[in-house]
This record gives structure tokens, C-alpha cells and sequence, in this order.
């Protein structure tokens, strides 16, 4: 019972980008054959919540330098059993930016996709099934690092391509952005 809110939105969801279709059905499958879904403890994967913060212009993205992947990233995380994956991801961009400001834009779903985590310590490999949400903030209020972050930046829509070296699901979100979808 606690999956049917997500295979809702899913299903509303409705994709304009190739990657997310092909992702959209991956979703809806993996979670009617995982009844833990949402949990860390899946080993194969599990369902994470993401916040793509933009400004109140629209021209810049609060991007998180991840500590354990090294890589610019949108923030967000595990949803650690929640099945509410909007308060996954607002809690996360609280948690992750100590931004105060942080409203989101709307309830639909922003952007999907799916990605290979690399075995770390006692984790195995395993895939993020990652919902993502849109939200605007205040640029100008201060950031707060977390443990789970070298770093925060507020980047320029047209410098986040060569920032996130050819991460396809950070440029269809900055193109989303850009274009006015869900906006």
C-alpha cells in the first residue's frame, strides 16, 4: 500500500526525454517486485529522493560536491523507508544546505533517473532509483556544509556542463530548467 503514491506520480509522470521513458518503466517494475523499496537494505537498489534547487531566476542550480563520489551532484539521499519521496527530498536539501528558504515549486515529479552506485566498504553495487523534485531558494541566504559534502556552490545554468563532466541526468535537468518545464 505504502508504494501506490509513487506508482501514481509515476504513472502522471509523463517524460520528454528518451533516458526517463526507458527509466519511467524500470521504475514501475522495480518497485510492483520490491515491497521494501524504499529501504537502504535492498541490496539490488533502492528508492532515493533528490531536490534540483534552483534560484528565484532560474539562473543558477545549488549544486553539492559529493564527499564519497567526488562528483558535483543535485543534493539528496536515501529515503531510509519513507515512501513520502517529496519529504525524502525536501529533508535532504534541508539536511544537505542548511538553506531555510527552500519552497517546492510543485508536487509532480521533476525528473527520474537511474544510476549505479559503486560497491563501498560492505555495500555492494546497487542502483538509485532517483525521484526528483524541483524547488526554488534564496541565493543569497548562507549555505551550511555537511559531512556529506566537500562543498556547495550555487553554479551558473551555462558553467554547469563543464562542472559535472558529462553527467547526462544534471544537463536534462539544467535543460529542464532553462526551458521552463514544471516551472
Amino acid at each position: 500500500m505504502h508504494r501506490q503514491d509513487l506508482i501514481k506520480k509515476l504513472n502522471k509522470y509523463s517524460p520528454e526525454f528518451e533516458a526517463e521513458k526507458e527509466f519511467r518503466a524500470s521504475f514501475l517494475s522495480f518497485i510492483e517486485r520490491n515491497i521494501n523499496c524504499f529501504e537502504r537494505s535492498l541490496k539490488e537498489g533502492h528508492i532515493t529522493g533528490s531536490a534540483w534547487i534552483i534560484n528565484e531566476t532560474s539562473t543558477k542550480a545549488l549544486l553539492t560536491h559529493h564527499h564519497k563520489l567526488n562528483r558535483w551532484l543535485q543534493l539528496g539521499g536515501h529515503a531510509d523507508g519513507d515512501p513520502d519521496i517529496i519529504n525524502v527530498a525536501t529533508k535532504e536539501a534541508l539536511e544537505e544546505s542548511g538553506l531555510k528558504s527552500i519552497r517546492l515549486v510543485s508536487k509532480s515529479i521533476f525528473d527520474i533517473d537511474i544510476h549505479t552506485i559503486p560497491a563501498r566498504k560492505a555495500d555492494p553495487e546497487h542502483l538509485h532509483y532517483d525521484i526528483r523534485f524541483l524547488f526554488k531558494a534564496d541565493e543569497n541566504e548562507p549555505l551550511v556544509i555537511s559531512s556529506e559534502s566537500k562543498d556547495l556552490a550555487w553554479v551558473e545554468m551555462d558553467k554547469l556542463e563543464t562542472l559535472v563532466e558529462s553527467n547526462d541526468s544534471i544537463i536534462r535537468m539544467m535543460q529542464k530548467s532553462l526551458s521552463g518545464i514544471s516551472l
